[in-house]
């Protein structure tokens, strides 16, 4: 089986590509643009192209070229509060990159399955009565992020029903793992716990709004849901994934100062805090768990080891240089 990964280089794409090639007689095709130290280990495993993907021509060519049984598109822009910065930037990578993808696919006549991401996001301004969201909870997105992530979910849902491809659409809750970029919460954390043990960083953390509650899952058995999506997932379907629980930032926080070696501060910074920020978010998962089998294994408290750990190999590389 080949399988396509666009975003192969991206956080979640980095880990996807890690956990098939765990298996036997897959074929790892992967694109994207920008930096690639993610996938710098899979060096002579996997085949990687840089790939625009916004430009329909390059859809086309890589499609082509790749031939793919599955096809997990990965590719967009994923931080949500650089939608706010600029909206139109964000809408236009996340849907010209889908658009492109499934339209080639289309034109094509290609039979590959092929995953649509979609984010937990796409909720927005959830009331405590619609807790825990299930896919029938009412969309209201309270983002720019969050309506391109809406759009995404409903292109795999028309092309599917247009085009009859075998599209299977998900919206997955926080994850969190090594590799993940500094703008996010845990990984925020971690670096600057990595840089205060290091003697670089003043011993003082600096944090935004800690009230909120999030469903956090690693992002390594987001690969493997990601995976048993398109084995097991029915077309046309769209399926929460998550831990189904709602941890508290503070608490999170909590957790890995106490990992610090040494003594810190933590201090509120206003320049952090979000334009909109849900007070709470978590999903019900039982459909997709009833649909594939599918658990979460990897415990809280070791996604927060592992990230701190990969942080601190990282601080430790840049300042020995």
């Amino acid at each position: 089986m080949r399988a396509l990964i666009t975003g192969m280089n991206g956080f979640a794409g980095s880990h996807l590509a890690d956990f098939l090639l765990t298996l036997p007689d897959v074929q790892v095709f992967g694109a994207g643009v920008g930096n690639t130290a993610n996938i710098a280990h899979l060096a002579g495993r996997v085949t990687f192209v840089e790939a625009d993907l916004t430009k329909p021509g390059v859809a086309e060519a890589l499609l082509e070229q790749a031939q793919p049984a599955r096809v997990y598109h990965l590719a967009g822009q994923a931080f949500p509060p650089l939608s706010w910065d600029d909206p139109w930037r964000t809408i236009e990578i996340n849907l010209r990159s889908q658009v492109n993808v499934l339209h080639a696919a289309a034109r094509a006549r290609q039979e590959a399955r092929i995953l649509v991401i979609g984010s937990i996001d796409q909720f927005g301004r959830v009331a405590p009565d619609d807790l825990p969201v299930t896919e029938e909870t009412p969309l209201r997105p309270d983002s720019p992020y969050a309506v391109s992530k809406i759009a995404q979910d409903f292109l795999g849902l028309q092309y599917f029903l247009s085009h009859d491809l075998f599209v299977v659409r998900v919206r997955p809750s926080n994850h969190i793992g090594p590799r993940q970029n500094e703008q996010f919460v845990t990984s925020n954390f971690a670096k600057q716990i990595a840089q205060v043990e290091a003697g670089i960083r003043e011993p003082v953390l600096r944090v935004g709004n800690l009230t909120t509650r999030r469903d956090f899952s690693d992002v390594r058995d987001i690969a493997r849901a990601y995976y048993l999506a398109l084995e097991r997932g029915a077309p046309g379907e769209v399926y929460n994934i998550g831990s189904e629980r709602a941890f508290l930032i503070q608490d999170v926080l909590d957790l890995m100062v106490q990992q610090s070696r040494v003594p810190i501060r933590v201090e509120h910074d206003p320049t952090r805090l979000r334009l909109s920020d849900t007070p709470v978010m978590y999903c019900n998962a039982a459909k997709f768990r009833a649909q594939t089998g599918w658990q979460p294994t990897i415990p809280l408290e070791q996604s927060l080891r592992d990230v701190l750990d990969y942080w601190r190999g990282k601080v430790g590389k840049e300042t020995s240089t």
